[in-house]
């Protein structure tokens, strides 16, 4: 939900004039940290070898 959140925010801010850059790549990589926390929850879950 809060990556959904920062992508729906970013989209608004990108739209938006005049742009604040700063907040804008805060908030990039906020979402790219959220994306690489759930690909490691997803792969802890559910391991694509065998055991």
């Amino acid at each position: 939900m809060e990556h959904a959140d920062l992508d729906a925010t970013i989209d608004r801010l990108a739209e938006a004039s005049p742009q604040d850059e700063l907040l804008l790549r805060r908030l990039k990589k906020r979402r790219l940290a959220l994306r690489d926390q759930i690909a490691r929850l997803e792969n802890v879950l559910d391991p694509r070898e065998p055991a």
